[in-house]
């Protein structure tokens, strides 16, 4: 009987926590609390990269230095637009890719020493968050993409060799709507290998003089590295969007070299080594 109570305690402590996340409602005297000072810049650390900002006063400005960090700073001679010092200045939200983080700015008029410089934002004080466009974060590409460099190349799919240089097709994996593309490249010449730039281009198979080249060039829209040189070796993940393209067509990588030298190597992938993708 005694374990009986004990189980059903823990199943009612249970649902009434489930129900606390799940309230529809999130009122503004349960936000966390940061200070905000003047000629002080207050830095929010996102863990993923950040889509959206609301700040609901213009007394304080904000901007985005990097994808994962915001910057908030009171407008000069707008102290007058806030009430007493310790009262509300406003509210700011903060959406990633999986999540919608929101904070009361309490306005303090003196930059005192225990005024916080630095927040990083943390998962209690996140809701989950469906972005459309977005089904898998940055931090989960990066995740796949670490995991999938722990397996040994093995057999190259696909490569090439130019001017001392050689790149080869490790893997393709598939992830949802996403590609994963690994690659190495080796140089075996003495000079290092200055990149300039890396395009991805579907092309015609076979090109003729009477034929009108069509190309399509799309972006990676994640990469595990952002090597700009390398001197013997370079291993790279990338993340494509899911693309179709008939037979006739293929998948060009084409790595540049910075003049003067302009050494270009070009990786050839057709559609039916996507097709063999494997899954993680």
């Amino acid at each position: 009987m005694k374990k009986s109570i004990v189980f059903l305690m823990a199943i009612f402590l249970m649902v009434q926590g489930l129900y606390a996340q799940q309230q529809p409602v999130m009122n503004r005297k349960d936000l966390p609390e940061i200070a905000i000072g003047p000629n002080i810049s207050l830095h929010f650390i996102s863990p993923e990269p950040i889509q959206y900002v609301d700040i609901s006063t213009n007394a304080i400005a904000g901007d985005l230095p990097l994808k994962n960090v915001l910057r908030l700073k009171i407008v000069p001679d707008s102290a007058k637009h806030f009430e007493l010092p310790g009262k509300m200045a406003g509210i700011v939200t903060i959406v990633g890719e999986s999540f919608i983080a929101q904070y009361n700015l309490l306005y303090i008029d003196s930059p005192a020493p225990t005024v916080p410089a630095q927040i990083n934002i943390l998962p209690e004080h996140t809701r989950p968050l469906e972005v459309p466009g977005i089904n898998l974060t940055s931090k989960e590409m990066q995740d796949f993409a670490v995991k999938i460099l722990t397996e040994p190349t093995g057999v190259s799919l696909r490569k090439s060799k130019a001017y001392g240089l050689q790149s080869r097709l490790n893997h393709i994996y598939a992830v949802g709507d996403h590609i994963f593309l690994d690659i190495s490249y080796f140089n075996k010449s003495n000079l290092s290998y200055q990149i300039d730039e890396q395009r991805f281009k579907i092309e015609d198979k076979k090109i003729t003089k009477a034929t009108n080249v069509q190309s399509v060039e799309i972006s990676p829209v994640w990469q595990l590295y952002t090597n700009t040189s390398f001197k013997k070796r370079y291993r790279n993940v990338y993340v494509l969007k899911k693309a179709t393209f008939p037979g006739n067509k293929i998948l060009n990588i084409e790595l540049t070299e910075k003049q003067i030298s302009g050494r270009v190597l070009t990786l050839q992938i057709r559609y039916s080594d996507i097709l063999k993708a494997d899954s993680l």
